[in-house]
């Protein structure tokens, strides 16, 4: 996926699922290494090679750990994934999370 990164930027719709994270579809899929799991609250994964989730909820599952958002809480991680929709745009160095154009990010 940093490769991908490398040639442009990444951009993912989600949407809010379970209540507890933001999933969307990437455009193709990626290596993985599934390993059963607890998520945390700022985990960024991929499921399924093809689906990139970040939590701001906890989960139990198999995924390719791929990141962790630093320095936002709990509440301030919920604040800003716990909306219907939101736009992720993954660069080398950050990602972005914009809800339907609000101009709302995090780096």
């Amino acid at each position: 996926m940093l490769t991908a990164a490398q040639n442009g930027a990444i951009e993912v719709f989600a949407s809010r699922y379970g209540g507890f994270e933001q999933v969307g579809s990437l455009s193709q899929s990626f290596s993985r290494n599934d390993v059963q799991t607890t998520t945390q609250p700022g985990d960024i994964v991929l499921y399924s090679g093809n689906q990139l989730v970040i939590f701001f909820g906890s989960n139990s599952w198999s995924y390719t750990r791929l990141s962790h958002i630093e320095g936002l809480s709990t509440d301030e991680l919920t604040a800003l994934l716990d909306k219907d929709v939101a736009v992720i745009e993954i660069k080398t160095a950050k990602i972005t999370i914009d809800h339907k154009g609000l101009g709302l990010s995090q780096k």
